[in-house]
Parts: structure tokens; C-alpha cells; sequence
């Protein structure tokens, strides 16, 4: 018996790999049908718990069909709301929480299949590298599912099993963060995959990684995306350079309304959450503008009070990450007992640093900072840990 048809947006040729299993339409159809069931048998909201990739096309699918709100959990134990928010289907996902309490935000679908990217290559190997649940990682697979494409996933991999993921399957397109980005091309061992596609997201871009990407992958199209679980899908910038056009302030770009309220850039955007109303949103991503470039500095809640000076980790790490032999930074705050707080840095040496050079040039770099700008202790390691959602976890700030 053949499976029942796909919806539009599921192309019947995709294939899903994971933890060495190929799935297809036919093995999605028969999980959906299982969903589908217990969906209306709950009816109103259901949460679907981090179970891979094929699991969560499913639930959709199912959802779909049900007319329900489908909760994509980031947490294994979550329990839904005892009504929706409306009658229908929307999806509802977590934010990363990566500065603070994670938000439940709700999304209508159609909107969120509106902007996909690359969705017409049915040949191309998508690797993710984003938590399925989050909205990256969303936006990955729908555009793998619309393409007919294949998708090589494993959750809760690191970069270092991902690389080898990408090399074997002969990967040709990724969308990563920059801090994933670091990692992978530290652990690539020579052989790399045959990407046309280099992505970056969910952090901000330095200028230093996209000419090392630029560099390793010189056939591929190069470009780092904005966007985000409550605005949804912004911008793309492919012209190599850190930051965006300024001129995007006063013109916009494709559709979406770009302005800056006291030094914070807002958004106006229809791809937003539902339930917005439709105005300017404030991102809370700090923005300077420096000629033609708009430039992003950090997030407003991230900043630190060092004796009473507020101060962007974000922006001491972009300065460390331009230091020459510095592969990859974090700059976090400490506590301190006559301050409050104190920056520290941890710093990945590119291959073959001198750890004395190092610390010298470090300290160049930082030596025009504000005294409570510049990190008090500076860490070598051979690697920095990333959240669930690939990006650096910051603490302490205030």
C-alpha cells in the first residue's frame, strides 16, 4: 500500500539521516498517522519533546492535519497549557535563553515557510547543525523538506563529530552559528566537504571568520543571516562584509522595516510572531553605524556593570577575535568583590601560536579599552564549550 500523498510543503523525494537510519515520506507518513491519532485524541495544544528530526516532520504533519498548536520542545519534560492560545494550527517554540528565561513564542506556519532559501535544489545535502526545535534549525529543515533535499542530522552532536558527519555524507550546505563555525573548522583534518553553501547565524558575524570562511571554502556562496524566534526571518547579507548596509536603516530590505531607537535596532517585519501587532519590535541587539556599515555590538541585557561602568563582553570578544593567532574567544563576567564584577576572556590559539606572543598582542589589543572594558584574566584553552542552541553561554551579566 503507498503512503498517502505529502503535504505541499514536504517534497515526496527528501531523505533524513540520522544516527546512520535514511528515512523518506514513506517512513514519515506512517509516524504522522500515528501522531495524527493521538493529536485529536488530545486536541487544542501538544508538546512534542526533543526526538529527532523525522519525529518532529511528523508532528507537524500530523498537527497540521489536526488543527492543533504544536509545542516543538527544547526540554525532555514540558507539559502543555491546559487550553491554546487560539483554535488552529501554529507551531509554538521556545527562544534559546541564552541571556536569560527562555519565551514560549507562537508562529503561524505559513509564515514561517515564506522565506526559505535555496528550497529549489533537490541535490544539495543539508548537515544541521541548529537544535531541530529551534527556529534556525526549523528553518533548515523546511527547506530541506521543500527541496526534495537530503538532511544529515544528529542531535546533540558536537562540531568535532558533526565535521565528520559533513565529510563522509559529502555535505554541501550548512547554516551554523559563528562560534559552530570556529569549532568545525578546527576540526576539520584536512578533508573538508564540498559545501556551496556557507550560512552563518544566530550570533553576530566578525569579519575575521568570514574571510577564513571565505578563504577555506572559496567556491561557496558566503552569507550571514538575521532573523529570530520572535521576528522571525529578516535579512540575509552575502557581500562578505560584517554587520549590514546602512542604508537598510532608511530603505529597508525585502519587506522588512529596519530603524535604530537608542542605539537599538527594531524591526518591522511581517513575518513576525502571532499575536504581534503588527509595529516596530526592538530586537535588543545593539547597533553603531561607522560610515556605510551598520554594525552590531552586543545585546542591551548582556552588558555588565563593572564598578558602575556598563560594558559588551560581545564587543571585547569581537576585538580579541581579530587578534592574529586568536582562533576563537569568550569574554564572560566574574564576580568581584570591589567591583561587582570583572571581564574574563578564554582563547582558543590558532595551530602553532606562541602563548607568549599571545598574551603580548592580547594585551595590545585591549590596551585603548576602558580600564573596566578590558578582561583582568585571560584563559588559553584548547576549546570552548557551546549551549544546545551552538552558541556561547554567557554568565554574570547585570
Amino acid at each position: 500500500m503507498s503512503p498517502p500523498s505529502p503535504p505541499p510543503w514536504v517534497h515526496p523525494g527528501v531523505r533524513l539521516i540520522e544516527a546512520e537510519r535514511s528515512v523518506g515520506w514513506a517512513e514519515i507518513a506512517v509516524q504522522a498517522d500515528a501522531f495524527e491519532a493521538a493529536f485529536r485524541a488530545a486536541g487544542g495544544r501538544v508538546v512534542l519533546p526533543p526526538d529527532g528530526v523525522p519525529a518532529l516532520v511528523a508532528a507537524l504533519v500530523a498537527a497540521e492535519r489536526s488543527g492543533v498548536e504544536l509545542h516543538l520542545s527544547r526540554r525532555a519534560s514540558v507539559e502543555a497549557a491546559a487550553k491554546p492560545h487560539e483554535p488552529g494550527f501554529a507551531v509554538l517554540m521556545e527562544t534559546s535563553g541564552t541571556t536569560g528565561t527562555p519565551k514560549l513564542i507562537r508562529h503561524d506556519f505559513q509564515r514561517l515557510r515564506g522565506r526559505l532559501r535555496g528550497a529549489a535544489d533537490p541535490d544539495a545535502r543539508w548537515l544541521l547543525a541548529y537544535e531541530p526545535a529551534a527556529f534556525a534549525g526549523l528553518q533548515v529543515i523546511l527547506t530541506a523538506l521543500a527541496a526534495g533535499a537530503t538532511l544529515v542530522s544528529a542531535p546533540g552532536a558536537g562540531a568535532a563529530e558533526l565535521a565528520r558527519l559533513a565529510v563522509r555524507h559529502a555535505v554541501t550546505h550548512i547554516s551554523a552559528t559563528p562560534s559552530f563555525w570556529r569549532a568545525f573548522l578546527l576540526a576539520l583534518d584536512g578533508a573538508a566537504p564540498p559545501l556551496v553553501a556557507v550560512t552563518l547565524g544566530g550570533e553576530v558575524a566578525d569579519q575575521s571568520l568570514l574571510d577564513r570562511l571565505a578563504a577555506r571554502f572559496p567556491t561557496a556562496k558566503l552569507r550571514h543571516i538575521y532573523a529570530s524566534t520572535e521576528a522571525g526571518a529578516l535579512f540575509a547579507v552575502g557581500d562578505g562584509k560584517a554587520g549590514f548596509p546602512a542604508a537598510w536603516l532608511d530603505d529597508g530590505i525585502d519587506g522588512v522595516g529596519l530603524r535604530l531607537g537608542d542605539g537599538v535596532l527594531e524591526v518591522n517585519s511581517p513575518r513576525a510572531m502571532l499575536g504581534h501587532d503588527g509595529g516596530w519590535l526592538s530586537t535588543g541587539d545593539v547597533v553603531e553605524v561607522r560610515g556605510d556599515r551598520a554594525l552590531f555590538a552586543g545585546r542591551l541585557d548582556g552588558r555588565v556593570n563593572v564598578g558602575g561602568v556598563k560594558v559588551s563582553p560581545e564587543v571585547v570578544e569581537q576585538l580579541l577575535l581579530d587578534v592574529p593567532g586568536v582562533r576563537d574567544a569568550l569574554v564572560q563576567a566574574a564576580a568581584n568583590p570591589v567591583t561587582g564584577h570583572i571581564l574574563t576572556a578564554l582563547v582558543v590559539p590558532a595551530p602553532g601560536a606562541e602563548e607568549t606572543a599571545l598574551r603580548a598582542a592580547i594585551r595590545t589589543a585591549v590596551a585603548d579599552l576602558p580600564p573596566a572594558a578590558r578582561p583582568r584574566l585571560v584563559t588559553l584553552t584548547g576549546s570552548i564549550a557551546l549551549g544546545a542552541a551552538g552558541k556561547k553561554t554567557r554568565k554574570g551579566t547585570a
